[in-house]
């Protein structure tokens, strides 16, 4: 369905502004891939307020972008930059809006997905707002609850490894993904899988770290019976992914290589993959996010909610997200406090039996006093 037509029946809003807010918030521990480690995070939020059909309303949205360019183009200093200079001018300007209206609005700025989606979050969270539509009920979610995964880090010894493993499946998690690369893999990968028995629902990530001559190597996870082997290979290697897909048993999945529906059909219909990781942040949006799901969907390729370390903010969004039918896998819908010991919303992601709630409403509620003792820098871009 055209992102348009998705809202085509909520009443649109006029913007009055948009606040750029950063903060920063320390990792309850540090979080390692291939790209490097991570121990605290530089977070760019985004705050709209807008006229609507009763009144004045306000919306939030997280950029997923790091601190760095690492997992993409995309990094926080120049999020904020391109939005304030080049997207937040072409929706201030563009009268009576809605989400749907953004990525056409925004169309001519070339990439910047995460700030494009970022900005149409926090549009739709005060459309929907505004409009008295639930979160979940607009994205179509089918179900209350939605099980929930833990993504692991790279660690210094196996032990260290083992040790974090067993605390996060003795805290409910029914499924481990866990972070490879050159050097940290089989070995790591076997232990867990030995150690925890093959009833463990246990994938691998390998974000980029591999070359097209290691298919054989990858072709060795076949021995542990994992869900899948995500992303590889670099991003704009489709073809490669292609040769990896017919060497392995495995399935492989695509994360940073799907930035948009028509990506996901390409890489599915050239057999480079047969899952498919949702990232809205990566794919530029909600909206594009649920085109995402719909050709997959139509494809018979199930998709799963990734995460990208967010606030609760963007991990409500998440959880909403992941409430669709087609979400068939486990998500990295971790609990809050897995990276954050207090969160910017007032009523965190929790972990209920291996599951989190499907948010009701808006889906979280700020922790105004909070948010801003943790809050670094603040713009307000105005219509006037």
């Amino acid at each position: 369905m055209p992102l348009a037509n998705r809202t085509h029946h909520l009443r649109p809003l006029h913007l009055r502004s948009i606040e750029l807010r950063r903060i920063a918030l320390p990792l309850v521990s540090p979080f390692r891939t291939s790209f490097g480690t991570e121990t605290a995070r530089d977070i760019l939020l985004i705050r709209v307020r807008a006229d609507g059909p009763n009144g004045l309303v306000e919306g939030w949205g997280e950029c997923t972008a790091g601190n760095d360019p690492l997992y993409s183009s995309e990094y926080v200093a120049g999020c904020q930059h391109v939005i304030e200079h080049h997207l937040a001018p072409r929706l201030l300007g563009a009268g009576a809006i809605g989400g749907g209206d953004v990525s056409t609005i925004l169309e001519p700025v070339k990439d910047h997905r995460m700030s494009k989606g970022a900005l149409e979050a926090a549009i739709l969270n005060a459309q929907l707002s505004a409009n008295d539509v639930a979160l979940a009920d607009f994205f179509g979610s089918t179900r209350g609850r939605v099980p929930s995964g833990v993504s692991v880090g790279i660690m210094d010894s196996v032990d260290q490894l083992v040790r974090t493993v067993g605390g996060y499946l003795d805290d409910g998690y029914v499924r481990i993904k866990l972070k490879i690369e050159p050097g940290w893999d089989l070995e790591p990968v076997g232990t867990i899988r030995r150690t925890f028995g093959d009833h463990v629902p246990l994938q691998v990530d390998a974000n980029t770290a591999y070359t097209r001559d290691d298919g054989p190597h990858l072709a060795r996870f076949d021995q542990f019976g994992l869900l899948l082997i995500e992303q590889p290979l670099p991003e704009d290697d489709v073809t490669g992914h292609a040769i990896i897909a017919s060497q392995v048993e495995t399935p492989i999945c695509l994360d940073e290589s799907i930035v948009s529906a028509k990506a996901a059909v390409d890489a599915i219909e050239r057999g480079a993959c047969s899952i498919v990781n949702i990232k809205a942040g990566r794919v530029g949006g909600y909206l594009e996010a649920l085109d995402v799901h719909d050709v997959c969907a139509a494809r018979g390729v199930p998709v799963w909610c990734g995460g990208m370390l967010e606030t609760g903010i963007g991990r409500a969004m998440n959880v909403a997200l992941a409430s669709l039918p087609n979400f068939i896998l486990t998500g990295d819908v971790s609990a809050s406090e897995r990276f954050w010991a207090r969160d910017v919303v007032t009523d965190p992601i929790r972990i209920v039996d291996g599951h989190v709630t499907v948010p009701a409403d808006g889906g979280f509620e700020i922790d105004h006093e909070f948010l801003n003792s943790v809050t670094t820098s603040t713009v307000v871009l105005s219509d006037s």
